[in-house]
Formats: C-alpha cells, sequence, structure tokens
C-alpha cells in the first residue's frame, strides 16, 4: 500500500500539472490532527478548478492515482440524486487496488469559497493564484457533542418510546426484517442520541462521537457500552427481542440522568406506557392472543 506522502505527491503532482486546477486542499480525518491516524484513512481533496467539463469529458487523468478497484460518482446517480449542476461540482469516490482511497471533489469559481470556509478542517496544500486566504489551524470543534435543548430532550424520548412498539409488533408478527430495520433505522438513532448527551455531560461536551458514532464507546462508562453494543442482535427473534429490551432498559436508566444533568423532567409515564405494551405482546410470543 502506498503511503501517505507518496500519494500526496501524485494529488499535487497532477493538480500542478492541470491548468484548470487552480487550488487543491484537504479535508477529513486526515486534516484533523485529533483523528486516530491509520493507513485506511481517505483522503478528501478538494480541486478549484476554472472549469469541470474538461475533467469530466475525459477522464483518462483518474487513473494517473492509481489501479482503480471501484469507483462512484454520487453526482451522477439516479438512486440518490442530487441539486448540485456538474458544471458547478463534481466529485470522484475513488478505491484503488493498493486500499488507498481518494474522495475528490471539483469545484467551479461560483463554489470556491464556499467549499473553502465551510469545513474547519480544511488544509491549503496549493493555491497557483494566491486567492486563498490562510485559514486557522484546522479543529474538530464543530463537530462536538452540543448539550441537549429541553425540546430536543423530550423529542428524543418521545421518539424512542413511540418506535420501540413497531418493532414488538414486527416481532409479533414475525416480520424480522421489519423490526429489525426499525430497530436500527428508528429506535437505536435515539439512543445513540441520548449516550452522546450522556457521554458529553461526563467530559464536558469537548470531543466528537465521530462518524456513524465510533468514539462513543470509549466515551462511555465499560458497563454502558458493552449494554450498548448488546442492542445490535443477529436476526433471531429471541435476539432481537433481547436487543430491544436491552435498548429500553438502557434508555430508562440513563435519560432520568441526562435530564437531571441538563435540569429537565424526564416523563416516566411515557416509558412505562410504552414499556407496558413491549411487555404484552413479548409474553403473546408470535402471533399469540394480546
Amino acid at each position: 500500500m502506498r503511503s501517505a506522502q507518496t500519494m500526496t505527491a501524485l494529488i499535487l503532482g497532477l493538480a500542478a500539472e492541470r491548468p484548470e486546477v487552480r487550488a487543491v486542499w484537504l479535508n477529513g480525518s486526515r486534516a484533523n490532527p485529533t483523528a486516530q491516524k491509520d493507513a485506511l484513512q481517505d483522503f478528501d481533496i478538494v480541486f478549484a478548478v476554472t472549469d469541470t467539463r474538461p475533467l469530466l469529458r475525459e477522464r483518462t487523468w483518474l487513473t494517473r492515482f492509481g489501479e482503480i478497484a471501484v469507483m462512484q460518482e454520487p453526482d451522477d446517480s439516479a438512486i440518490f440524486p442530487v441539486d448540485t449542476k456538474p458544471e458547478q461540482r463534481y466529485a470522484f469516490l475513488i478505491q484503488f487496488a493498493d486500499g488507498c482511497r481518494i474522495d475528490l471533489t471539483l469545484l467551479s469559481p461560483p463554489l470556491w469559497f464556499t467549499g473553502y470556509f465551510d469545513d474547519r478542517l480544511t488544509v491549503l496544500w496549493l493555491d497557483k493564484d494566491g486567492v486563498f486566504p490562510p485559514l486557522p489551524p484546522p479543529d474538530d470543534r464543530a463537530y462536538y457533542i452540543l448539550p441537549p435543548t429541553e425540546k430536543q430532550f423530550l423529542s428524543c424520548c418521545n421518539e424512542f418510546w413511540w418506535t420501540t412498539p413497531y418493532v414488538a409488533k414486527g416481532l409479533w408478527r414475525s416480520e424480522l426484517l421489519y423490526a429489525m430495520d426499525l430497530l436500527n433505522k428508528a429506535v437505536r438513532p435515539m439512543l445513540l442520541m441520548m449516550l452522546s448527551w450522556r457521554a458529553g455531560y461526563l467530559d464536558g461536551f469537548a470531543r466528537s462521537v465521530g462518524k456513524c458514532f465510533k468514539y462513543l464507546p470509549a466515551m462511555l462508562p465499560e458497563d454502558e457500552a458493552a449494554r450498548l453494543l448488546r442492542t445490535y442482535p443477529s436476526a433471531e427473534p429471541q435476539a432481537i427481542w433481547n436487543a430491544l429490551i436491552t435498548a429500553a432498559d438502557l434508555m430508562d436508566a440513563l435519560a432520568p440522568n441526562v435530564a437531571a444533568q441538563a435540569g429537565f423532567f424526564y416523563r416516566e409515564d411515557e416509558a412505562a406506557g410504552s414499556r407496558a405494551y413491549l411487555e404484552k405482546l413479548y409474553a403473546a410470543g408470535p402471533g399469540g392472543t394480546i
């Protein structure tokens, strides 16, 4: 696998040769001084170009970066359509055969400075025309957990206790994909939000949980982190029930703690009503009498 120095030289070498490319900057984890460094980190690169069209018409220049294993062009997707026009912004997400990866975005002049200033994790690598002013040292404070407002807290609790019965209903009907989907996409996001606030109150809201909450387990007490991981089940009815009950127990234990820290009221009646419904369906068994 090529080194970071080799990849940087390739990127800057190509940018120097192409007259359309006027500036280059780095975003993402490689620009974040607090991020854990490893060989598999993406190179999140922006090319500020005078015109995207020459680089889109003839694309052999992409192979200069290495042998492409798989590539995605999100701005040309029929599944995830975007509003930006290709002549303004276009991205190539490239996984190379040796393990390196570049997420390369082309920006035309109307979007140059918006893209440059929008992210605090920006390191300017090249500026051919000297038009991009110096930036403060990159930091990830914009991604830190923020204390909840009372409305956010109450909405999080409400969404959690409102959606947990859907999972139970899916299990009662033996609809495992439905139950798993609701557990993953509706219930657990609220639990993760609550646990993020819990972690924030533990360390003064001075860190980020990272993409997909990847740092969260390390920010929680060991027993709470272990209980969180137990909410990720296999596709077995009893395993999903166990995960759902664990999630409900965890939310019911920690939401009052967050409420006390923030000075909010925790609606125990809401939790009790939802949990009673879960227990009823669990006791009935799949398709049983309710």
